[in-house]
């Protein structure tokens, strides 16, 4: 049996920690080429180092998805390094400040349309662009179990993330017939650092979370990013257009 994703080049965002650094180095456990991009250039370097040093294929490209610009020529530069896309996944998200709806600033809204919503509008259509030269391929949207249901604690980043539902399942059907499957995961309490980071500004939600869960934990970057891997490959040929939730149960 060959690997999931043996002869495609993988693009993924926010590869620089949490589920896109596990994602990165799984995908080219999985025979993919990739290319990594965030903010942290540092950070990329010693995951590009890693899979190199297991015998993979990765690059590093500098990336802000808070600027248009920037994404356009992330997704550009896949195209100089292996003139082809045939995967992608979009993982890179922002968090914001816990609170309820009525104290949330204008300043994390925005922010939240930039990262959550606008930054996936633009880099699924600079992706398909590439894909379509290569006659198609795959998009991956990390949206979250918050996008499904009331979000108390984090209402704009909840409403991001449902805007990214929406528009994940209308590409799917835009692009299908060019070849261009398109799904998203909605994982739950993932043991990464931006949980850490709402742990210190809510001491005991990491408690709460595992709690929350029928399997009693959270998950871990590397089963979040499985399912990822399985969707960009030709085993999930038929699905499209699927929200699929990565939670434990949490959500059902």
């Amino acid at each position: 049996m060959t690997q999931l994703l043996t002869g495609k080049v993988v693009f993924i965002t926010g590869a620089s920690r949490g589920i896109g650094a596990a994602a990165a180095e799984l995908f080219a456990e999985e025979g993919a080429a990739v290319v990594l991009a965030a903010r942290s250039t540092d950070a990329l370097d010693r995951v590009v180092k890693d899979i190199r040093s297991h015998g993979g294929v990765a690059d590093a490209v500098a990336l802000d998805l808070a600027d248009r610009a920037s994404i356009r020529a992330a997704v550009d530069r896949v195209g100089d390094l292996h003139g082809r896309l045939d995967g992608a996944f979009n993982n890179g998200a922002a968090g914001h400040q816990p609170g309820p709806l009525d104290t949330t600033s204008d300043e994390d809204i925005d922010l939240q349309f930039e990262v959550n919503f606008r930054a996936h509008w633009v880099a699924m259509n600079a992706e398909a662009a590439l894909m379509r030269q290569g006659g198609g391929g795959a998009i991956v949207n990390t949206s979250s179990i918050g996008s499904r249901r009331a979000n108390p604690a984090l209402p704009a980043y909840g409403a991001m993330k449902r805007a990214l539902n929406s528009i994940t399942e209308t590409a799917a059907v835009t692009w299908a017939a060019q070849g261009i499957r398109v799904n998203g995961i909605t994982p739950g309490g993932t043991a990464t650092e931006m949980i850490e980071e709402w742990e210190a500004a809510t001491p005991g939600i990491k408690d709460s979370i595992s709690a929350s869960s029928p399997i009693g934990r959270m998950a871990t970057p590397r089963e979040v990013a499985e399912v990822a891997a399985w969707l960009l490959s030709d085993r999930a040929s038929i699905v499209n257009g699927a929200i699929v939730p990565v939670d434990g149960g949490a959500g059902a």
